[in-house]
């Protein structure tokens, strides 16, 4: 039945290849690629759309392999080193999966969160004293005090579906920024070079309980991410999609010269292993320069 879902799916793609071919590497969840829409609903939603009350109380759920303290280590002990003594701003916080631990271990946090829904769940686990969060665009919406580090994780940048929201995501970093603060995102790669010649969809999941492919647009540089999703016993499927936008790490680095950053380090996981060509997706590090 899931192999019938994919071919139905993706239609003109054709047949695709094992979705060990795709080199997903990143984890799927914070990308915020999961469900949330109903099976009849079958257009691709924005973020301000995906994330509503219904996704936002299965969300920690669905994360909790990669919520875990050990899942979580590297990418906490990552993000306090940089951190250090100084003050943490968590663009897309959601409901605290990264910076409630952070928080715990003595960074002072604040978030910026689009899903009320979503900030609604993290306030079960930290009051606004003990990290206050404001509802916004990550894009876009200022809080007050400057940061030792602003970061963005599991890939969300990619919600924000132009270049200019992109570039203006990276300016609204360095505005936060203190002299010599830094600016952390974790992107997947582009898996460009596992699409088939002459088709447009990569798988990056199949499991008896969920399978999940893209479907690229390059001329825009936009993907949409669909998942069928086993729910309870009897074995139907939530089917979902969400649109956003990929990009090159390259890219990126443009995207912080445009906003004065200067790029400091690129790794391809939390753990700080060399990235290579055969990255599936990276860890990078850009700094205001001081003074």
């Amino acid at each position: 039945m899931i192999t019938r879902a994919l071919e139905l799916a993706v239609g003109r793609a054709g047949a695709v290849g094992p979705a060990e071919r795709a080199g997903k590497g990143a984890p799927p969840g914070k990308s915020r690629r999961q469900g949330g829409v109903r099976a009849a609903e079958w257009s691709p939603v924005t973020s301000s759309e995906l994330w509503t009350r219904e996704t936002a109380d299965r969300y920690d759920a669905e994360e909790a392999e990669n919520s875990s303290p050990a899942a979580l280590a590297p990418t906490l002990d990552f993000l306090a080193r940089l951190a250090g003594n100084g003050r943490a701003l968590e663009f897309a916080i959601g409901t605290g999966r990264v910076g409630v631990p952070l928080r715990e271990r003595g960074v002072l946090v604040t978030g910026i969160e689009l899903s009320e829904p979503m900030a609604d769940v993290l306030r079960t686990k930290a009051d606004e004293e003990t990290l206050p969060v404001v509802i916004g665009d990550m894009a876009t919406t200022v809080v007050p005090g400057s940061f030792t580090l602003v970061y963005l994780v599991y890939n969300t940048i990619s919600n924000l579906l132009t270049q200019d929201e992109q570039v203006a995501c990276f300016e609204n970093a360095a505005r936060h920024l203190a002299p010599g603060g830094r600016f952390v995102i974790e992107l997947v790669v582009p898996p460009l070079r596992f699409l088939p010649p002459g088709q447009v969809a990569v798988p990056f999941d199949v499991s008896d309980r969920h399978l999940g492919f893209d479907t690229f647009e390059l001329v825009q540089q936009h993907l949409v991410s669909h998942h069928f999703t086993r729910d309870g016993e009897d074995g139907r499927y939530r089917r979902g999609a969400s649109r956003h936008r990929y990009a090159w790490p390259a890219e990126l680095d443009l995207m912080a010269r445009i906003a004065g950053l200067e790029q400091e380090q690129r790794v391809a996981d939390w753990d700080g292993s060399p990235f290579t060509d055969d990255s599936p997706r990276h860890i990078s590090v850009w700094r205001k320069p001081p003074g």
